[in-house]
């Protein structure tokens, strides 16, 4: 993974993160395929933890890693932050003799590999780390539509401090549909911060064979956190299962 963008790396902003980010059905979904006995779980790019606790609350054994220390922060303070392995390292350069059951990467986490060498290295590694027969999931925006028109869009949070507007632009789409680079700007009681990002949209047969070439063959994808099948004119969501070749 790049550096982490402002939002995630000044501890102003990362304090905020869940408060504009409380939406369940994507954790929900996640949840899901750890089942009920305990799990070896790898949560890659975990941010502020919220899965990776909700792991942890069910009984599971977690670890979880992210690039940014300001997003590590605000995990530790959780209740039952003692009971995840809370790793600073990006997707690419994590490594452990451990292997999983499940490995996951959340929050559109994905979007922010920029370069094939990115992709490719997170993939081996999902793979590496993998135990035989278990399962990969992470998810992608659908790179077909106008996330230009979708993203136009502001919110307010109430924090102890005060109001927080949030407001998001777009800054570049002459590359896009496969990048697009957009800001937002954190209107705090005392000024503003603006915090940069470039995301990729890679097409669904462009990760399939990505994955493929880091020895990962895709058992499904959907196109929503019910479990609709994905639909390339329509859908905003693009999940994909993963389960490492050859293992049984």
């Amino acid at each position: 993974m790049p550096a982490p963008d402002l939002q995630f790396s000044d501890q102003r902003l990362a304090d905020l993160y869940d408060l504009g980010n409380a939406g369940s059905d994507d954790r929900d979904y996640y949840l899901s395929p750890a089942g009920e006995a305990p799990q070896d779980i790898l949560d890659l790019g975990c941010g502020t933890g919220l899965l990776s606790l909700a792991y942890a609350a069910k009984g599971h054994r977690v670890v979880a890693v992210d690039p940014a220390p300001a997003m590590l922060t605000v995990a530790k303070r959780a209740p039952l932050r003692e009971r995840v392995h809370w790793i600073e390292s990006t997707s690419e350069a994590f490594v452990t003799d451990q292997t999983f059951d499940l490995i996951v990467m959340t929050g559109h986490a994905f979007q922010v590999l920029l370069t094939n060498a990115q992709v490719e290295a997170t993939l081996a590694n999902m793979a590496r780390h993998l135990k035989p027969g278990s399962l990969v999931a992470f998810e992608s925006r659908n790179p077909t539509l106008d996330w230009d028109y979708i993203w136009g869009r502001s919110y307010d949070m109430e924090t102890p401090h005060g109001s927080v507007r949030a407001v998001r632009r777009m800054i570049d789409t002459s590359l896009a549909p496969e990048f697009l680079s957009f800001a937002w700007d954190y209107q705090l009681p005392d000024g503003v911060l603006t915090s940069d990002s470039t995301l990729r949209f890679l097409a669904a047969d462009a990760i399939i064979e990505f994955a493929d070439k880091a020895g990962l063959k895709a058992e499904t994808v959907l196109g929503d956190w019910q479990g609709g099948a994905f639909d390339p004119d329509l859908s905003r969501e693009m999940i994909f299962k993963l389960r490492r070749k050859g293992a049984e």
